[in-house]
């Protein structure tokens, strides 16, 4: 079409001409675009505060959060005892002694089979009962089988050999289609000869079986070999009139002692495992909470300051709420903490318990403090902890009156800016609905011009035309 329009008579580039018009039609589009720019730079520029202040409220809470002033210590005094610190809030400071009186197992029963491949070697059918083993009561040496449930009848498919034995019992299940918890497997020790073994799945005496059918079809006509299966124990305060004893199917004891589980691997005695509280763990969280704060209130900075020299301001310099933002994390160092306690009294026996403020004072307590230029936290771990091991009680309360205070502090900051957050976008949208009706009207506009031009080359041609055949006329009368 614009062929068409351009100057192929008047020789005017008439395309040009509409081009130029049309910058001038579009100008307050593109003023709407620029609004567009403007506002979309200053959302990422609040985003980025927020994800900053985000952070400040997820360390905060962490040091506000009794779990975190609860993180423990574990050490053991024998290399055969893992103990590892899960903290939570039940974790508890202490000591405990105790004997391993056994290690968990899981039973174990062997054939010795002459020939791993002869067929017909093993019987048609075997059986196997779960149950549990206890330890030996009669004294012969046999630990004691208890059948708990039905037992099960094992098919042996032919050729019955070591292999159709132990696939039967790996695919076997019991009434409820439920796995036996028995691998079964040949182990070929010399030649042709070797051993079929049966494993329980799971360590602890009640995980134990026991293998009827399979008597004197071992070599020599001897019958399975067992080994039962044996929970883990623990004799605590042995030799004192506060002795215990502990079991656990596995090698892990995990209700012990409060927040420390202990893993045993072999039979001691004289075991002791202490559990202290953990300094550095808290300090290590104080540490994130400061390195938080800074990397806000710098984020903060950054999308505010003015530069005098250029005269140019950033995505969000003239942002008052964003700009005070700064001053009110900073005030709470300066202020000092103070909060409220909570007692354990109900003075007015109104059914609430009585309440009292806490003038905790300066923040360098907790090893918190302002850097020398008053722009930034900074933190002292050996003053945090020479303060912990002082009063390791009303260090915990400041500290987690502080966390809290700033996480409510950040939290409602984080509001803020997301309510910015949410007009600017809406503000955006209407800007963009109105970009999409410039764009129709433009196209109106332009469509109108090609029209007018188009038909002023039509009348120019009309005109030459005639002009033209005048000439002639006039010509031919000469």
């Amino acid at each position: 079409m614009t062929s068409s329009v351009d100057g192929l008579v008047s020789g005017l580039s008439t395309t040009s001409m509409i081009n130029q018009m049309m910058q001038v039609e579009a100008a307050g589009q593109t003023k709407l675009k620029t609004k567009v720019e403007t506002a979309e730079t200053a959302v990422s520029s609040y985003l980025s505060v927020n994800a900053k202040l985000k952070a400040v409220k997820t360390a905060a809470e962490a040091m506000g959060s009794l779990s975190s002033w609860r993180s423990l210590k574990a050490t053991s005094s024998s290399t055969n005892v893992t103990a590892t610190a899960t903290g939570g809030l039940s974790g508890m400071a202490g000591s405990l002694s105790f004997d391993v009186t056994s290690v968990a197992r899981a039973q174990s029963s062997i054939l010795q089979i002459g020939d791993t491949t002869a067929e017909q070697a093993m019987p048609g059918t075997i059986t196997i009962q779960p149950g549990t083993w206890s330890p030996d009561a009669d004294n012969d040496g046999v630990d004691e089988f208890t059948a708990v449930g039905d037992p099960v009848e094992v098919t042996i498919p032919e050729p019955r050999t070591a292999a159709s034995l132990t696939s039967a019992v790996n695919s076997a299940t019991d009434a409820n289609g439920a796995s036996l918890g028995i691998r079964a497997y040949t182990v070929t020790t010399s030649g042709t000869e070797g051993v079929v073994q049966f494993t329980g799945m799971k360590s602890g005496a009640a995980n134990g079986f026991q293998i009827t059918g399979l008597e004197g079809y071992g070599t020599g006509g001897t019958d399975p070999k067992t080994t039962s299966a044996k929970d883990a124990k623990l004799t605590v305060n042995p030799g004192t009139t506060s002795e215990y004893s502990i079991s656990s199917a596995s090698n892990t004891f995990s209700s012990l002692m409060p927040g420390v589980t202990l893993t045993v691997a072999k039979e001691e005695t004289g075991v002791t495992v202490n559990a202290t509280a953990d300094a550095t763990a808290i300090s290590d969280k104080i540490q994130a909470l400061v390195t938080a704060a800074n990397e806000a209130l710098t984020e903060i900075s950054t999308q505010t300051k003015y530069d005098t020299e250029t005269r140019k301001g950033s995505p969000l310099t003239g942002d008052f709420t964003i700009r005070q933002m700064n001053q009110a994390v900073l005030s709470m160092i300066s202020n000092g903490l103070s909060y409220t306690k909570t007692l354990n009294t109900d003075a007015d026996n109104d059914g609430n318990k009585d309440t009292t403020t806490v003038e905790f004072g300066s923040l360098k307590q907790l090893g918190i403090s302002l850097s020398k230029d008053g722009s930034q936290f900074s933190f002292d771990s050996g003053a945090f902890a020479e303060a912990y091991a002082k009063d390791p009680t009303g260090i915990q309360e400041a500290g987690m009156a502080f966390g809290t205070k700033l996480r409510s502090l950040t939290d409602s900051q984080m509001g803020t800016v997301t309510g910015v957050i949410t007009g600017r976008k809406n503000e955006i949208k209407t800007l963009n609905d109105q970009i999409d009706n410039w764009d129709i009207r433009l196209a109106t506009r332009r469509s109108a011009l090609q029209r007018q031009y188009s038909a002023l080359e039509t009348s120019l041609g009309n005109l030459k035309n005639q002009s033209t055949w005048l000439s002639g006329q006039l010509s031919s009368l000469g």
